[in-house]
């Protein structure tokens, strides 16, 4: 009898994972269903005025941080200051990274109100902008 519970139990946990592995997907193979082919990345490149000061750098990053969500429109977006050691930054000192599932995510992006308003907030601070778009390649 012991051994008949055992064997049922096996077979019901081998039944369940058969059943789990046939019909959910992994985190893996459901992130790559969500993930188009190619995905177009917005790069941004900043070089602040010397007269721009650290609250108002702050105050910059911190508005652009919020775009995503203001928006709507961003997948995925990311930043950082530069730490390149090669002396090729040309000035640039901040980069920002934002990810569009299309080009016309991208072109409702650029006129969004947020991104304008956003935009005059910068203006003041900015000496140089670089602003890069690409597919990105398999």
């Amino acid at each position: 009898m012991q051994k008949t519970i055992s064997t049922i139990a096996i077979t019901c946990c081998v039944l369940l994972a058969t059943l789990a592995a046939v019909f959910f997907l992994s985190p893996a193979e459901a992130d790559s269903r969500d993930t188009p082919a190619q995905i177009l990345r917005h790069v941004v490149l900043f070089q602040f005025k010397d007269s721009a000061t650290a609250a108002e750098i702050r105050e910059i990053e911190t508005a652009f941080c919020r775009l995503p969500s203001a928006t709507g429109l961003i997948r995925d977006f990311e930043w950082g200051t530069n730490v390149s050691p090669e002396g090729l930054d040309q000035g640039h000192t901040h980069c920002f990274m934002l990810t569009f599932n299309t080009e016309a995510d991208r072109d409702a992006y650029l006129p969004h109100p947020a991104h304008q308003e956003f935009g005059a907030l910068l203006g003041p601070s900015l000496e140089k902008v670089t602003v890069i778009d690409y597919w990105t390649k398999p």
